[in-house]
């Protein structure tokens, strides 16, 4: 309990201690925080006022959806404002816009073209205005500082219109940019795709009948051929076959002719024709077991098989006729009556011998024309598979050709679909929503701002001097702080006795501390008063 009685006791003597120091220095103090603020109040008033116009501009998005109409041109609006600033902000672009509103015209300091573009891109001010809920840029604030108000609102209004002219400006041409250059793509790739083209066009003329595509039909007609050759053969065969056997008729047909003649020679010569037609026939059976009628070999033999039998009825009339006629016995003439009969047949099957030669070479020509045609086939069909690897190394580069080509032909056609859109101004456009401003107050110097800081800093200093004279001051003036020197503890105190001299003057002096403390707060107030009414 006593310690809490002695910090409390510290505590109130240091708090009088403050206001011991508050009544040795608040002329000090006064003083300082009216100087203080006077000099920032007064500077506000003596600094010249620059006046600052703004307008608003707001990013209109194109009229037409990006769904029908894609832009071809970048969507990043602050990328966008930032080359347009830089265009805008040239020194060529302000050096117009100097010469034509006359800035910058201090005849006490002449500047150079370059110090005057300086001083302009310091009083150019840019902001973007985002939208809270996305945080995406929709518009921008213009704003340009100047000590005249009219000035500044000419100035700003030269600005907003560059503005607006450049992006159009800007737009057009980026989108013209794409398009020429989407264009020059365009026609690389058709002159890719067509020496693609010459090249696969060039491979298959090169290697016509051996493609892929033509595979099947190869098959097809190999296997005709293949069959055809059969046929050409079975024929061949039975050609030879035939010349075989009209051979053999014709050595009968000699051997008959041969034969001395009795009274037994007619029966001879109709024993050889039963001979050939039991023969005949014997073939005609066989060949009507495998074939139809319509056979060719078939028809063949029945024509052999018809004039035979003609042939055996004009000999067997030829007998009957020299019997009848003569009297004589069938043996005495046979000699003469024979040999006309047979001779007809004999000069047919030597008839039928040369066409079975000439049959059989011509069936020999086509036999070996078919082999070599089907060895051609057979030659592609073997080559097909690497003729199909090559082309189909040239197709997949014709197909890349192609895709790439038929990517930048729409490519193109949508740019230049937008490049329309952006000459017709249907693109994203800035608008301006509020005309540029004509300031009626001064945005610089803020002398409300100033006065508040004149306040501040006059605190301040009267604060920092107070403290820095205690902390120099090495007087003592309280008895905490000479009982502090002091070896032993003090036993009693003698009160101070004052005078009324002493009252007097304390009095006075309490009296000019606050009149003079009433007197700067007023001082303060009215300057603020006045600050604010002007503003």
């Amino acid at each position: 309990m006593p310690e809490e009685f002695e910090e409390q006791a510290a505590q109130q003597l240091d708090i009088g201690r403050y206001f011991d120091i508050a009544r040795r220095r608040h002329v000090l103090f006064f003083t300082l925080l009216l100087l203080g603020w006077g000099i920032v109040w007064g500077a506000g008033w003596l600094l010249s006022p620059r006046y600052k116009s703004n307008t608003l501009i707001l990013v209109e998005p194109p009229s037409m959806p990006k769904n029908y109409v894609l832009p071809n041109v970048s969507d990043n609006l602050q990328d966008q404002l930032q080359s347009i600033t830089q265009q805008i902000t040239s020194r060529t672009r302000l050096l117009r816009i100097i010469d034509k509103v006359d800035l910058y015209d201090d005849k006490r300091h002449v500047l150079t073209p370059d110090q005057k573009v300086a001083r302009m891109r310091k009083d150019i001010e840019i902001e973007l205005v985002r939208d809270p809920q996305n945080e995406t840029i929709n518009a921008f604030r213009v704003s340009y500082t100047a000590p005249n108000p009219q000035v500044a609102q000419r100035v700003t209004s030269e600005l907003t219109n560059l503005f607006i002219d450049e992006n159009l400006s800007v737009r057009q041409q980026q989108s013209q940019d794409t398009t020429q250059f989407l264009q020059g793509q365009l026609d690389i790739a058709r002159s890719n795709l067509a020496e693609q083209d010459a090249k696969v066009r060039a491979f298959q003329t090169a290697h016509e009948g051996s493609l892929p595509t033509q595979e099947t039909s190869n098959l097809q007609i190999l296997n005709g051929l293949q069959a055809e050759l059969q046929n050409e053969q079975d024929a061949l065969n039975t050609a030879r076959q035939q010349r075989v056997y009209h051979e053999s008729m014709i050595d009968q047909y000699r051997a008959l002719e041969a034969t001395p003649r009795t009274a037994g020679g007619a029966p001879t010569g109709l024993a050889a024709l039963d001979q050939q037609l039991s023969t005949l026939r014997s073939r005609l059976a066989d060949l009507s077991s495998r074939y139809t009628d319509r056979y060719p070999e078939v028809q063949e033999v029945k024509s052999e098989i018809a004039k035979t039998e003609r042939a055996r009825e004009q000999l067997v009339a030829s007998l009957r006729r020299g019997t009848n006629s003569r009297g004589q016995s069938p043996g005495a003439e046979a000699q003469d009556v024979v040999d006309p009969a047979l001779n007809a047949p004999l000069l047919q099957v030597q008839s039928q011998l040369k066409a079975d030669d000439a049959e059989i070479a011509n069936r020999g020509q086509a036999i070996a024309n078919l082999k070599s045609r089907i060895n051609e086939y057979q030659a592609r069909l073997s080559e097909e598979p690497v003729v199909a690897q090559q082309l189909a190394d040239l197709t997949r580069g014709y197909t890349q050709s192609q895709t790439n080509y038929d990517d930048l032909l729409k490519k193109v056609s949508d740019s230049q679909m937008a490049t329309n859109m952006e000459q017709m101004q249907e693109g994203e456009r800035f608008t301006m929503i509020d005309p540029p401003s004509l300031p009626l107050k001064p945005d610089f110097p803020n002398r409300m701002k100033m006065c508040g800081a004149g306040l501040g800093a006059g605190l301040g200093l009267g604060v920092l001097a107070v403290a820095l004279l205690e902390f120099l001051d090495d007087r003592l003036y309280s008895d905490r702080e000479i009982e502090k020197l002091l070896p032993t503890a003090v036993i009693s105190e003698i009160p101070e006795i004052l005078g009324a001299e002493d009252e007097k003057r304390s009095r006075r002096k309490a009296f000019f501390g606050w009149a003079m403390a009433i007197t700067i707060i007023l001082i303060i107030l009215a300057g603020a008063a006045f600050s604010y009414l002007r503003a």
